[in-house]
């Protein structure tokens, strides 16, 4: 059963980013939408990275659920898991926004403070 769980928060995440992606942002996109810093690709770059982070994060999920299926589950584990998602959710902010949405800076912070942790295990 948990192995279903795996596949269906996989499968939920990549539906998610590709149906939004063709459904929803597209056509938000064709809408006038606020400029910030001269004109509005930063908030079109900051819906997008936002958007597809909720499709790491049930990445993430899905690497803790697969240690329980697999018997693995240990503190590094779940820290390794969830400092890797947040790591990619800061690349992802941080490229998208060309370093100007800032919440690259907490991603990377909290996904840096995970590694030591789980290095101190």
């Amino acid at each position: 059963m948990l192995f279903i769980a795996i596949v269906l928060t996989v499968a939920i995440g990549i539906a998610h980013s590709y149906l939004g992606e063709k459904y929803i942002l597209i056509r938000l996109f064709r809408q006038p939408l606020p400029k910030l810093f001269g004109n509005d690709a930063f908030t079109r770059n900051t819906l997008r990275f936002a958007w597809h982070i909720t499709t790491i994060a049930w990445f993430g999920f899905a690497a803790i659920l697969l240690q329980i299926y697999l018997g693995y589950l240990s503190r590094f584990a779940v820290l390794i898991a969830v400092g890797s998602t947040f790591a990619i959710s800061g690349l992802v902010a941080l490229l998208a926004s060309r370093g100007k949405h800032y919440s690259w800076v907490v991603f990377i912070a909290i996904s840096a403070i995970c590694y030591v942790s789980a290095s101190a295990t």
